[in-house]
């Protein structure tokens, strides 16, 4: 793969944890299974997905996104999947743009999967992006763990979730394995699935198993997601009143903040922060890549 010392980060949004290869150049093969060697947690570095750090004119998936944001945020899970999109990942690649020097307190574009990105980096160190807009497919769709089970609201935040509100979220069992749902046809790439409880007056919990990566300590597109979800369970819809709507959502992580917009455009509030850099030995790569054939 690679004869020299490969340059990481590491970072976390409320623990949603990503190793950052910087790679501006798009010149570093990144194939599923070095990815999840490096994710893995007891043989690589840790994390709950891999940030590829490429300038969108080097890589063919962003050529067309290059005019709006230099850089694209090439993401993949830990398993070494590709995904469309990952909210928590997003502010933590602004802020890594920020440390490097790429960008300064202020907006910053960022190009994804899911679309060109605006993001927000505030002085006190909590991070705005814009999620787009949710969509809401009339797919009815079923979460089940164990014995019990709940209609789950179909929500594409960029990404496919399903959410489903819940009186404890000790209901959602250990999320080491995927839930089932069903018809598994409305999710044929696999899907995000919430489970929320109530706190307070806009106020909710959630847990989450992401595809590729088991249950995850905070998940942006899940959060947004439950969000919109608790909304239209509430009767609340801006686009019809005109006024925004704002959900504070608990993760195991932390806290993050859903403010959705007359126009449809939802964004997130919460602290993204690097936490350490320094390089992989290539010999390990070597052995990876031989190991994995």
């Amino acid at each position: 793969m690679t004869t020299a010392p490969l340059a990481f980060l590491k970072g976390h949004g409320t623990e949603n944890d990503f190793v950052i290869v910087p790679d501006p150049d798009n010149a570093v093969a990144l194939p599923a299974s070095v990815v999840a060697r490096i994710c893995d947690r007891r043989a690589g570095i840790g994390g709950d997905g891999l940030l590829h750090v490429v300038r969108s004119a080097a890589h063919p998936e962003a050529r067309g996104m290059a005019g709006e944001a230099e850089w694209f945020m090439d993401y993949r899970n830990a398993d070494g999947s590709v995904a469309e999109m990952c909210g928590n990942g997003v502010r933590v690649f602004a802020r890594y743009l920020e440390r490097a020097g790429h960008a300064t307190a202020g907006d910053v574009a960022v190009a994804t999967r899911g679309g060109v990105k605006r993001v927000h980096l505030a002085k006190n160190g909590d991070v705005t992006v814009s999620m787009g807009r949710a969509r809401l497919p009339e797919d009815g769709v079923t979460v089940g763990v164990g014995d019990r089970r709940w209609p789950a609201r179909n929500v594409n935040m960029g990404n496919p979730h399903a959410v489903a509100f819940v009186e404890d979220l000790a209901h959602a069992g250990d999320l080491f394995t995927e839930p089932a749902y069903t018809p598994a046809g409305v999710y044929p790439d696999g899907v995000n699935i919430e489970f929320a409880a109530d706190r307070g007056p806009r106020h909710l919990a959630m847990r989450v198993h992401e595809r590729g990566a088991a249950e995850t300590r905070s998940c942006g597109t899940g959060a947004c997601a439950v969000a919109v979800a608790a909304a239209r369970r509430d009767g609340a819809d801006p686009a019809l009143t005109g006024a925004p709507v704002t959900y504070t959502v608990d993760v195991l992580g932390g806290t993050l903040v859903i403010t959705e917009h007359p126009d449809g455009e939802i964004e997130m509030t919460g602290p993204a922060v690097v936490v350490a850099e320094g390089h992989i030995d290539p010999a390990w790569l070597t052995d990876i890549e031989t190991t994995s054939v």
